[in-house]
């Protein structure tokens, strides 16, 4: 069927269908309605490859091929992100969450500081950290060095990432210094210097089948479990999120989130609404 005989996928149309579909997929239409623009494009991308004439169809192509729910959750990801989001909650981890979390790993013995950004899009949040660590925290922290492990169910996100190069949008809430040193210009666009990503390895992986091995400082889990998924599965994915938490370790959720319930072993970072530790050990000074 050609481009112009199938019909475009309207507002209340691609909302009836989200909200039949998203809970096959374990998600939820809250976390979705202010997105839905980006995904309800894609799916009548999608529409248009398969030559479906509209969401009704697609429901009945669904149920004959159980395959193409594959399909669904690729349209389902939400790959917004710039760098510094939520500029006061990178401010406290500068502060004072990355130098306490410095200080316990040095009275450990450790060498390396463990860092995991899950969920991490085109790699501005990891990428973020490093520069963070490296303006400001590694000067107080001589012998220490930084680890940071991103992933993504998303390869093409991935592949940006990898690149490093990024719009002005993306870096426009960074410290302005910060953007003239740490970047080299190229044609339209802002690429992080290689000495910013040397200590950044991506992975991909989709939470929902797979986390990484070993345990972490501090885990960023922002805007992706908390906002999309269902509350169940919520749950269990926080139960193998602390799992991978050191003993006092940090966890970071979105500024508009919260956690599913009450959240065993789990404290809010003094000063901090969206930073939570785990408990087993006080705070080092």
């Amino acid at each position: 069927m050609s481009f112009s005989l199938v019909p475009w996928m309207n507002d209340s149309d691609c909302i009836s269908f989200l909200q039949w579909a998203l809970p096959q997929l374990r998600m939820r239409w809250a976390g979705f309605r202010r997105v839905r623009k980006q995904v309800c494009k894609r799916i009548a991308r999608r529409l248009r490859v398969l030559g479906l004439p509209g969401s009704d169809a697609y429901r009945v192509y669904l149920s004959a091929n159980p395959d193409e729910w594959i399909a669904l959750d690729r349209c389902c990801r939400i790959t917004l992100s710039r760098f510094y989001r939520d500029r006061r909650v990178f401010d406290l981890l500068g502060e004072t969450v990355l130098p306490v979390l410095a200080t316990q790993a040095l009275q450990r013995g450790d060498t390396c500081l463990q860092l995991w950004s899950a969920g991490c899009a085109g790699g501005e949040e990891p990428y973020s950290l490093a520069l963070l660590w490296q303006r400001r925290v590694s000067p107080l922290c001589p012998g220490l060095g930084l680890q940071i492990l991103a992933t993504d169910s998303d390869p093409r996100s991935l592949e940006r990432a990898a690149v490093g190069c990024y719009s002005p949008a993306s870096l426009k809430d960074l410290p302005a210094e910060w953007r003239e040193t740490a970047f080299r210009r190229r044609n339209r666009e802002y690429c992080l210097l290689p000495g910013y990503r040397s200590g950044v390895v991506f992975g991909c992986q989709d939470l929902r089948s797979r986390m990484p091995a070993g345990r972490f400082d501090l885990i960023l889990c922002r805007n992706l479990v908390f906002t999309y998924y269902t509350i169940g599965l919520q749950q269990q994915l926080l139960a193998e999120l602390q799992l991978r938490l050191c003993a006092a370790g940090a966890l970071v959720i979105g500024a508009h989130e919260a956690l599913p319930g009450a959240a065993a072993g789990l404290t809010h970072w003094p000063g901090a609404q969206a930073i939570f530790r785990l408990g087993g050990a006080e705070l080092a000074r």
